[in-house]
């Protein structure tokens, strides 16, 4: 899944196997020697499910605006955070409706980060459209998926990026860099929109389109949905891994 060159030792270890699996495309291309099956990691559609109702699953967060933009995960400069904060602030204050919400863990070294994208929203005028939760426990996350309108996953670098198949398990239009699988993941104008790595005014664009009249959020949400369950669960996943080790214990035989 790593999307970097190899060591000499894990190249050699690699050497080693008797099979290799890779899990996107864009991890498959720093392998020396081709990997001999890709099998994308899957989702828990029981955990990760849509709202019957997502207008009142928001409403029930008690978080104002009337729908979220939710970005997720661990808050730092290698998650794209600013990206978005930068990207989003012309649109905050033409478009009185969305509330952005910041959800993850801010560790003490990380502070100052979470505090100078805070300082620039507060300059613009739109600090009050923004809730940051912080960490919240494992069980409240699925909810939180299916109660916003939009997940925003900015991350410069991934090694593949399960934030973005859980919100689409959830039923929630997504906008994503082109970080870990990502690109392969998300159809654009589809399931959503993706953008180039840290790209302020790329992923300023695409949010503008996503929120625009012309963007059925719900529809693209059901579109992702089904995407996940044609492509990306785990029992999918784990059918494709089982039926290789069996093909790998025959030719040993």
């Amino acid at each position: 899944t790593a999307q970097r060159h190899h060591s000499g030792f894990t190249k050699w270890l690699m050497n080693q196997m008797d099979g290799i699996v890779t899990t996107c495309s864009a991890a498959g291309s720093y392998l020396e020697t081709p990997a001999d099956i890709m099998s994308p990691h899957g989702i828990d559609t029981q955990t990760y499910f849509p709202a019957d109702d997502k207008a009142a699953a928001w409403k029930e967060l008690g978080l104002p605006g009337k729908y979220g933009i939710g970005i997720f995960g661990r808050v730092r400069h290698q998650k794209g955070i600013d990206v978005l904060v930068d990207a989003i602030i012309p649109i905050l204050k033409k478009n009185p409706d969305p509330t952005l919400v910041i959800v993850g863990e801010t560790t003490p070294n990380h502070q100052a980060f979470l505090d100078e994208q805070l300082a620039k929203l507060e300059a613009a005028g739109v600090s009050d459209r923004v809730v940051v939760l912080g960490k919240q426990p494992f069980s409240e996350i699925p909810k939180l998926f299916r109660a916003m309108s939009v997940v925003a996953a900015m991350s410069r670098n991934e090694g593949y990026g399960l934030t973005v198949p859980e919100a689409m398990a959830s039923g929630t239009a997504v906008i994503a860099s082109e970080a870990g699988a990502w690109k392969e993941v998300v159809r654009d104008g589809i399931d959503g929109f993706t953008a180039p790595c840290g790209d302020v005014e790329a992923t300023r664009e695409k949010l503008a389109r996503l929120l625009s009249d012309q963007c059925d959020l719900a529809e693209m949400g059901q579109a992702g949905l089904q995407r996940v369950l044609d492509n990306y669960t785990i029992e999918r996943e784990a059918t494709a891994l089982c039926d290789y080790f069996k093909k790998l214990q025959a030719e040993a035989l």
